[in-house]
């Protein structure tokens, strides 16, 4: 495994200081492994090594914790377990740790090593060759022996390893993380290996047994060998959506039960997952509560039932923010610290397939369970909305089940369509405020496209056929549906019109008098989009240096298309001020009217708005409360 991988939120290393390290540790058999004294009574050879660089690789650069060094002593004895059963099925797969808070021992019964295989495990660590002549690279193995066993120098100035393969003598190494080891014959009946750390002074705390028991139990407990832990099991869990033979009520319950034993979380549903191709199996669980779309992770990954990661991220698309996983595969592969998937071709097929195992559980809940399906929308809209921006099975599915709100009572667009034809709606949740009751007095029903994603998807609908037709409704759309006063009214107050623009004018703005329904809505303030535009364009330009004020000029072209304020002559308020003669009480009482129908559009209050509603307030009081004796 190259250990040039550059490891997301970690300090990094540059592939020339890795390879810097690896060659001072490792460069070669010759170079990579000095005899320093020979003791020839013993038999055993003392060499030297730089392993300060390497333990300072592995603990500043690829782990996380000291923590891992256990999942590492794990995985080698169970990748030695596993190369003995390829060749030997019926030999013993037993894995035993002993531990006094100072020393911690693991005793396997793999496959054992020779004293030229621990040479070479030790002084080629990252150089594939070796690994494939000796048997390791194979894809039944996780692990690697000797970066697994430089990870116990974490937490260890000493390890020593007692070795037997089939049919060779017995091998005792023993390092020291000054860079020393030695090699020699020692005494060992079984095959196997046993592996002894000595804490370092200030790690004695990973050595207790109750800490031990515990990492033994967060990584190994699926693990299909024995593993005891000072003489107690500390695996033989299993994953629910392994067992065969129970019925579908009994094996939803246990998966609901792992949820909320391991997620703290009872699913709104469990949805099976199998990727062939990556070996992988699994559930999916569906969070029965909404979520922040930017929070993927949470996902509990294992590999070749070892426990990789408990906050896996990329195992799911992002629209799917909504499930958490719980998976065990054997072809993903891992980052070089085991801590992460490896991100390469393999986990993008797995994702989009774990995708599309979630887009047919949505699908055919709406042919299967209507109900549960609408309780998942209100929950889970927004993942929903935001895969149906690109997918049409998904906007078919929101088109028919999500209501959406429209002036006309909450319903699906399917709905909506059917009832009325064409489908209009506002671009903002403001606009539908605005024109909401106004358009239903016109008799239009109108979808408030404002909310997240639901303007995109009302305009992706055309495209799924069936002559859908989608008008988006703009404001002076319904002026053009209002009725015009009767002629001879209009003539009548030709002078308050005239001083009501004369009070405007200051403002860019039209005054219209106009009828139309419900009567208790006296005034509107109707800017088209091009208007719109504009007014932005004009607001950001004042506040811009010369330079980019000069550039946005340049896309403020003259129209005479003005904002309009309509006045609605049905309602009483403004007939009797279309009464008034006094062309200082029409303007006072026109400026009034025009900050009310700002204030209940939504509209953007700008300085010369603000300042006229306040005139308006002040000089109607004025006129409200005459002046008496004590003002004189």
């Amino acid at each position: 495994m190259a250990l040039r991988t550059t490891y997301r939120g970690r300090k990094r290393t540059s592939r020339n200081q890795v390879a810097g390290l690896r060659q001072n540790a490792f460069a070669s058999r010759d170079a990579g492994r000095r005899p320093i004294r020979r003791k020839r009574v013993s038999g055993q050879r003392t060499f030297k090594v730089d392993l300060r660089g390497m333990v300072d690789l592995l603990s500043h650069h690829l782990y996380s914790s000291p923590r891992v060094y256990i999942r590492e002593l794990l995985q080698n004895a169970v990748d030695a377990i596993t190369a003995r059963r390829a060749s030997d099925p019926a030999a013993p797969a037993r894995i035993a740790l002993t531990t006094d808070g100072e020393t911690l021992t693991v005793v396997d019964t793999g496959v054992g090593l020779t004293e030229t295989q621990v040479h070479e495990f030790l002084a080629t660590i990252g150089r594939s060759s070796k690994r494939d002549e000796i048997g390791f690279a194979r894809h039944e193995f996780l692990g690697q022996f000797g970066i697994g066993l430089l990870s116990a120098f974490l937490v260890a100035d000493e390890v020593r390893v007692v070795t037997r393969a089939e049919g060779c003598a017995a091998v005792e190494w023993v390092g020291r993380s000054d860079g020393t080891y030695r090699v020699g014959p020692t005494d060992r009946a079984e095959t196997g290996t046993t592996v002894t750390l000595v804490a370092r002074r200030g790690a004695e705390q990973w050595f207790r047994p109750v800490t031990v028991a515990e990492l033994v139990a967060h990584y190994g407990a699926i693990l299909p060998f024995e593993v005891t832990v000072d003489g107690e099991p500390a695996t033989g869990s299993v994953l629910p959506w392994r067992i065969d033979g129970w019925g579908d009520a009994e094996r939803r319950a246990a998966l609901v039960g792992y949820a909320q034993e391991t997620l703290g979380i009872t699913p709104f549903d469990v949805v099976d997952l199998d990727v062939p191709e990556a070996g992988l199996t699994g559930v999916a669980y569906v969070l029965p509560v909404a979520t922040n779309p930017a929070d993927r992770g949470g996902h509990r990954v294992y590999l070749k039932r070892m426990l990789l990661s408990e906050t896996a991220e990329g195992l799911l698309p992002d629209w799917a923010f909504f499930a958490r996983c719980v998976v065990d595969a054997t072809e993903l592969r891992p980052t070089a610290s085991r801590e992460a998937l490896y991100a390469d071709g393999l986990l993008d097929r797995v994702r989009d397939a774990i995708g599309d195992r979630l887009r047919g559980w949505l699908v055919g809940l709406a042919h299967s369970a209507p109900a549960r399906l609408t309780k998942f929308l209100e929950i889970h809209h927004l993942g929903v909305k935001a895969l149906a921006l690109h997918d049409d099975d998904m906007l078919r599915l929101v088109d028919e089940w999500w209501p959406m709100e429209t002036n006309v009572g909450r319903m699906p667009l399917a709905d909506f369509r059917a009832r009325y034809g064409v489908i209009r709606y506002t671009a903002t949740t403001d606009d539908f405020r605005q024109l909401a009751g106004v358009a239903a007095g016109q008799d239009i029903a109108v979808v408030n496209g404002g909310y997240t994603y639901d303007s995109e998807l009302i305009e992706r609908l055309p495209g799924l056929g069936d002559g859908v037709v989608v008008e988006r409704l703009d404001p002076t759309d319904l002026a053009t549906r209002f009725d015009s006063v009767e002629p001879e009214v209009e003539l009548s107050l030709r002078p308050f019109l005239a001083a009501a623009q004369t009070a405007m004018d200051r403002l860019g703005c039209e005054v219209v008098l106009r009828t139309f329904e419900p009567s208790s809505v006296p005034v509107l303030y109707l800017v088209d989009r091009s208007a719109a535009f504009r007014a932005e364009l004009r607001a950001t330009r004042d506040q811009v240096d010369e330079l980019w004020a000069g550039v946005l000029s340049a896309f403020d072209k003259p129209t005479d298309e003005r904002p309009q304020l309509v006045l609605n002559h049905r309602s009483p308020l403004v007939r009797r001020i279309c009464a008034l003669t006094d062309p200082h009480l029409v303007a006072l009482a026109v400026e009034a009217l025009y900050g009310q129908a700002l204030l209940l559009g939504y509209h953007p209050i700008r300085p010369a708005d603000a300042a006229l509603l306040n005139r308006s307030f002040i000089g109607l009081l004025e006129q409200a409360v005459p002046m008496g004796d004590t003002d004189r």
